[in-house]
């Protein structure tokens, strides 16, 4: 048995603690003792000292199989600030030359180096294998191990062959480490390392200190975070997207409005990654925005937000990105932005890939939508995903517990959903089941003839919306059990019978509902928040306007505009410069220092404490796409001309106008073109229709002329009528 004194005396040493944290020092005694070990613990909880530690007091090199090099000079860098000695810690990977190999080598073979992080490419290539095997190796360290399994959230195929090299490189015990698994997942990683009889060290997934929210998606996203991080000045943050297009877009924008940001993603040259991520961790910069690469192994404590700008792919994936947000303890807000369409978008990433990993694709993806839709305690719903009991009914400590939704009875849906799955013999997904319930023929029902049951349709008269949660929350109270790795079917457990015979009651609250339109307006708890009150009342200005200057409602501001003001309350003109739909034009005109003026003195009757400005730049090419067509139509030239020096299609081009003319308050003279292109009086026609009307709604217009004009026509006149009469 390891003497625990001495571990205490090293920890102390090494990394300057008088403690172990959680089962450190059980994992590490284990470890030393010669067995196999596998460590289940959430980022934050000290991993990294269950395999540097011992690595120290071993006799050996201690071989670390990583998935990324950032993490390895990271760490290595911790080491080496700790050592008396340089050259304990070592990195082999492609990232180094050959001298620089042969420097890592000698410091092996002398016994120096202690501890040496291989990547799994690397680890395999026949001249390290070979070298490797003439060195003592006092144990394996597989570290991110749920890379190894396909129900892992970041499979990489070259993690199945770590086990057959260790068996050529030559026997030490393994320990595999992982912050994100579930039971399916920590069997596959046991079973493809060949340490079944691994002593199993599992600590608690819950973070008390994350807050944990999902708002919904819109076009103003830019501009949300854009605030919520002015609303936090100087703290660290991580912003995650899908794309690197994306994470350059948005690094323009938080740059153009005078947030210290950077971008991350593996297309960068790997210096400037490195010097990225040093600029990071030495508070240079304040905000990454990066790929899901970024932020595996950074050990910065002091992450204070991370945000997920498009829905992840997987649970395990979201938990591990939120896990670097406050792994001091302190503050740490996870914000995630959600909308049917990414999930609609991910889902088309899967096509052409093989069906078995599709299937699995699919059924993570449902598990994202599922916690991202519901309204129950969101800390309970991960901790029921990652096998965990979570105790309370409110966390006090995310958007669902901290605003919750009305409880409303759902004994008798239990009922009927705990019948409906066992007459279809336990044998299907959610979708198939509430299909079944609400009567829906569908194929496959058909196929089954399930049709003829007499449990199908039994909830066709109950709102269809309340289904889902039924079946979701019934998890999490231990009615039903999903089995993951059997294709995601449901399964009634002994409570779910014992239900059936008695039932008692089961209050469910209902999710939250995502409009598929991008433009979605904010919803309860969004960044935003509208003043009803203000509102109403700066649509009654604007009425008075209205009457004063002959003019419909919408040319004095757009709904849109009002409904900013009543959220952003500007009392200047230069701030009303920042609301959607005002540009320079408007602010010129006689009625937009009444609206400030207005804005002022409500908001010093009220009391009301105003956030400092909002206004978002967008960034410079977007800017300068703008300033060309600008002047092209200065230069009276053909629009369609414009939009193919652009190389964008029409439609593009009118949205951009829009975007200039509508949205931005900006003046354009189109008139050279429309009367190229159109009669005069058909210009009237509509022109005189705007103008009448009390609301600027498209789709009526559309509706309205039928098939007398085209709905670029329309929009062209649209675009006159607003740029002469509102702006």
């Amino acid at each position: 048995m390891t003497d625990k004194k001495t571990l205490v005396n090293a920890l102390k040493r090494y990394f300057g603690f008088d403690k172990f944290k959680g089962d450190q020092e059980a994992i590490i005694s284990n470890l030393m003792d010669g067995r196999n070990t596998f460590v289940l613990m959430p980022t934050g909880g000290g991993k990294s000292l269950c395999y540097q530690l011992p690595s120290l007091l071993m006799d050996g090199v201690a071989i670390v199989i990583s998935p990324l090099i950032a993490l390895m000079k990271n760490q290595v860098d911790v080491i080496a600030q700790m050592s008396e000695k340089e050259g304990t810690a070592h990195y082999l990977n492609s990232s180094l030359n050959k001298s620089a190999i042969d420097q890592v080598k000698a410091d092996v073979r002398a016994g120096i180096t202690k501890l040496l992080y291989v990547a799994p490419e690397s680890l395999t290539k026949e001249d390290n294998v070979e070298f490797l095997k003439t060195v003592k190796i006092s144990f394996y360290a597989v570290d991110e191990a749920h890379c190894i399994s396909e129900w892992g959230h970041d499979f990489r195929p070259e993690y199945r062959r770590i086990r057959p090299i260790i068996n050529e490189i030559g026997q030490a015990p393994v320990i595999a480490l992982t912050a994100t698994a579930t039971d399916k997942v920590r069997s596959d990683i046991k079973k493809n390392l060949g340490i079944l009889d691994a002593v199993e060290f599992k600590s608690s997934f819950n973070r008390p200190n994350l807050y944990y929210e999902v708002r919904p998606k819109t076009k103003e996203i830019d501009k949300d975070i854009v605030r919520f991080i002015k609303q936090h000045p100087g703290k660290s943050g991580i912003i995650y997207c899908l794309s690197r297009k994306k994470v350059e877009d948005l690094a323009d924008i938080l740059r153009a409005n005078d947030i210290k940001a950077a971008c991350y993603h593996a297309g960068l040259e790997s210096a400037l990654r490195s010097q990225t991520q040093d600029d990071f961790l030495m508070e240079r910069i304040d905000v990454i925005v990066a790929t899901i690469a970024f932020g595996m192994g950074i050990d910065k404590p002091d992450v204070r937000f991370v945000i997920h700008y498009d829905i992840p792919k997987s649970l395990e994936g979201y938990y591990q990105e939120t896990g670097r947000a406050g792994r001091d303890g302190g503050e740490g807000i996870c914000l995630a932005f959600y909308s049917y369409k990414d999930l609609q978008k991910l889902d088309k990433f899967m096509e052409g890939k093989p069906v078995a990993e599709q299937d699995i694709g699919r059924q993570l993806l449902q598990e994202t939508a599922a916690y991202a839709e519901t309204s129950v305690c969101r800390r309970k719903m991960l901790l029921h995903y990652f096998g965990e009991q979570y105790p309370e009914d409110n966390c006090h400590n995310c958007d669902n517990c901290l605003h919750p939704n009305t409880k409303i009875e759902a004994r008798d849906q239990l009922v009927i959903t705990l019948r409906a799955i066992l007459a279809v013999k336990e044998n299907f997904r959610t979708d198939y089941i509430i299909d079944f319930i609400t009567g829906h023929e569908t194929e496959e029902i058909i196929a089954h003839k399930h049709q003829n049951l007499e449990e199908f349709g039994s909830g066709e008269d109950d709102d269809e919306k309340i289904w889902n949660p039924v079946i979701r929350q019934a998890l999490i109270a231990g009615y039903l059990r999903k089995e993951v790795e059997n294709y995601g079917l449901l399964k009634v457990t002994a409570a779910g019978k014992r239900f059936i015979k008695q039932p008692v009651s089961f209050m469910v609250v209902k999710d939250h509902e995502f409009s598929d339109d991008d433009d979605v307006a904010q919803q309860d708890g969004s960044i935003s928040a509208l003043d009803p009150v203000l509102s109403s009342m700066l649509h009654d200005l604007r009425r008075k306007w209205s009457r004063k200057l002959d003019r419909p409602p919408y040319v004095i501001f757009q709904d849109v505009s009002i409904e900013q003001m009543a959220t952003d309350y500007p009392i200047t003109l230069e701030e009303l410069k920042g609301i959607q739909g005002v540009g320079d034009g408007k602010t010129r005109q006689p009625y937009a220092k009444e609206f400030v003026d207005f804005i002022k003195h409500y908001c010093e009757e009220n009391g009301i404490e105003r956030q400092s400005d909002l206004r978002v730049r967008t960034k410079a090419k977007d800017s300068m796409r703008k300033l060309k067509i600008l002047q092209n139509i200065d230069r009276r030239i053909a629009l369609d001309d414009i939009a193919n020096a652009l190389g964008i299609d029409f439609e593009e081009l009118l949205d951009e106008l829009e975007g200039i003319v509508v949205y931005s308050g900006n003046r354009v003279n189109i008139d050279y073109f429309l009367n190229e292109i159109m009669d005069p009086d058909d210009i009237n026609d509509i022109y005189d229709y705007f103008s009448e009307q009390e609301k600027d709604d498209l789709k009526a217009a559309y509706e309205e002329f039928g098939d007398d004009f085209s709905e670029d026509e329309i929009r062209l006149v649209r675009i006159k009528f607003i740029s002469e009469m509102a702006n």
